[in-house]
């Protein structure tokens, strides 16, 4: 089986998009397709839409599956921003059973960094690389010399008191109706707590705030050097194409092992 050519699926709150990814370039091989996330999102509702983007286009290759919450070989073990009937499914197993081909899970945050730190802002940057998205809640990767501490969940960190991203997500700016200088603020507190921590060589911020950035850099104030993601919300399934790639003897091998 080729591994050039993959199903790169992205699976967010309010929607799930996919598109078919040169996984040497990094780019997408057709306009991506997006269908809304159904509620509740359960396993099996989760199940019904990827197979539907799969069909949509007549895919018959692998697949990889950028989800919300830590994945552990496949498994899902937090249920943050996604129904708690997730924990303890065995997302990979799911997935692979409903579409019939083989499919990879990576935690999204995890798969939108490996895109940026390959074919984004963070190509060449030989030191440590945070890749923050911003959206419902706040996702993490952490790259040092291009190699994935897989799984941070540094938007749970205690900020004032509060979990990180419940006091600084762009979910909550929208809720609590934060001007954008009010808002700027509180997620230059969140930066500089990452920066008193980790000391990264680059800060890349990606999802929806990857476009909405200069709304709050005169509010930054951290030494760390700050960038939007360049392909924004393109990302997730980008990384997640190319983590198939990635691991492919190892998803093979178990894909082999079901027998399907």
């Amino acid at each position: 089986m080729k591994f050039k050519k993959i199903l790169g699926i992205d699976i967010g709150g309010s929607g799930i998009k996919g598109a078919p990814v040169d996984t040497k370039n990094g780019k997408f091989l057709t306009k991506r397709h997006r269908i809304e996330t159904p509620i509740p999102a359960t396993p099996q509702a989760v199940a019904e839409v990827i197979n539907d983007i799969a069909k949509y286009f007549n895919w018959e290759g692998p697949i990889g599956c950028g989800f919300p919450a830590v994945v552990l070989n496949g498994v899902v073990k937090t249920a943050s921003n996604i129904d708690k009937s997730w924990i303890e499914t065995d997302a990979r197993e799911l997935f692979t059973k409903k579409t019939g081909l083989p499919v990879w899970v990576i935690n999204d945050a995890d798969a939108a960094g490996l895109a940026a730190v390959k074919y984004g802002a963070g190509k060449g940057i030989k030191g440590s690389v945070l890749m923050l998205t911003v959206g419902t809640g706040i996702g993490s990767a952490f790259y040092t010399r291009g190699r994935l501490l897989p799984n941070t969940e540094l938007g749970h960190l205690i900020l004032n008191g509060h979990n990180a991203e419940k006091y600084t997500s762009d979910a909550t700016r929208k809720t609590e109706k934060l001007s954008w200088e009010e808002w700027g603020k509180r997620f230059n507190e969140y930066l500089l707590e990452m920066e008193r921590l980790f000391w990264p060589e680059l800060i890349i911020i990606g999802g929806g705030m990857s476009k909405k950035m200069d709304k709050i850099a005169s509010q930054l104030t951290l030494k760390t050097k700050v960038l939007p993601a360049i392909l924004l919300n393109d990302a997730g399934i980008i990384g997640s194409a190319m983590s198939v790639r990635a691991n492919r003897d190892e998803l093979m091998s178990w894909y082999e092992s079901l027998k399907i």
